[in-house]
């Protein structure tokens, strides 16, 4: 079976986890401080604070932009259910609005028809590794005083017009779990360019105290750190990031070059001023493809190519953020993509061989 996604650990990464464990020094340490350091020349912001998970750099961000009890915090209704669970933990309301059909990324002009009183922050996700329209999001929010927490969970090295994913709100979380564009199982982090959004970060993820005065408790906090068996492992990993985002955007190339022109087939759209990374590639069964999606996902499985979905229902058709009040039709975009979004295998770890026979066993079912 070609595997839908496969994490790259090697002999780097275990050097660097048994070095942490000769140390004696296992959580928060040395190695957590110089991942902050290096994450943060890597994304070119002026801090990074480092996290057990993407959720907890998310929450953690939110938080530090001063979402409260009662605050509106306008997302995507397409995206993992990490990204409105956090407006939830803040007692803060989830507010959805559509989204774009070609790169399925929050629609500005949707966000705009969703203002009130409450509006606090947006969470824009830069779905799949693209980074979402930053320029035309910016221009909706002008003079506004609402805050980005930018989702770049899945968007480790992309870009938007140079500029790296991390750039393009107030905050940005990142994600480090196991099918990332590089890993450490589990991990995120937070990258900001404001002081005081980075210590109320570092405060939150130790139960509430800052680091500089132990014991003393400023507000609620959690047990959000990080280990230095992680952020070794990450550490190792961001040497490679360059080399592994690389390769996904080769063997993205070679799929849709050897499979475009499939009727029925629609292949993932790179915007122009975009750098598009790849953490997932994402196709479209629609109505005129030779088959329904179910029926085609069985014969790849059959075949031994792995895929999957995402996102195979909107966040507002979930049960816990539908008795919000949402109902089926209030976005009609993303519940049309999610009925035809596929991923296929793009990872590094795929050979030209493999990328050949994906293409070909796809051409034989569908011409």
């Amino acid at each position: 079976m070609i595997s839908l996604s496969k994490p790259i650990i090697t002999n780097d990464e275990i050097r660097s986890v048994t070095k942490v464990l000769r140390s004696g020094m296992l959580v928060q340490a040395l190695r957590v401080k110089e991942l902050e350091e290096q994450f943060a020349l890597y994304c070119k912001t002026k801090y990074a604070v480092a996290f057990n998970s993407g959720t907890a750099a998310l929450h953690s961000g939110l938080y530090a932009l001063g979402i409260n009890h009662g605050d509106e915090v306008i997302t995507t209704p397409f995206t993992f259910v990490a990204t409105a669970n956090v407006i939830l933990m803040l007692g803060a309301k989830p507010v959805f609005a559509d989204i774009n059909e070609d790169d399925f990324n929050i629609n500005p002009r949707e966000v705009a028809k969703k203002f009130t009183k409450k509006t606090r922050a947006i969470i824009p996700v830069d779905l799949f590794g693209q980074v979402y329209d930053y320029g035309r999001l910016s221009m909706v929010i002008e003079n506004r005083g609402i805050k980005i927490l930018e989702d770049a969970c899945q968007a480790i090295g992309a870009e938007h017009n140079g500029k790296k994913a991390g750039n393009f709100g107030n905050a940005a979380a990142f994600s480090f779990y196991a099918t990332k564009n590089i890993t450490c199982g589990e991990g995120g982090v937070t990258v900001t360019n404001n002081k005081k959004v980075m210590e109320l970060c570092k405060m939150f993820r130790h139960h509430g105290q800052f680091e500089q005065r132990r014991y003393e408790y400023y507000d609620i906090g959690y047990n959000y750190r990080m280990t230095d068996i992680a952020a070794a492992i990450a550490l190792a990993q961001l040497k490679k990031v360059k080399r592994f985002n690389a390769q996904r955007i080769i063997n993205a190339k070679m799929l849709s070059d050897g499979l475009k022109n499939i009727k029925g087939l629609i292949l993932p759209t790179i915007h122009k001023q975009n750098k598009h990374v790849f953490h997932q590639y994402v196709v479209r069964i629609t109505k005129d493809f030779k088959s329904s999606r179910e029926q085609f996902m069985n014969y790849l499985t059959e075949k031994g190519v792995g895929n999957g979905v995402y996102y195979p229902k909107p966040l507002h058709l979930v049960w816990h953020l539908k008795r919000l009040g949402y109902k089926k039709g209030d976005f009609p975009i993303a519940e049309q993509v999610s009925q035809e979004v596929l991923s296929l295998p793009v990872h590094p770890l795929i050979t030209k061989k493999e990328l050949q026979y994906i293409i070909s066993t796809i051409k034989n079912y569908a011409c």
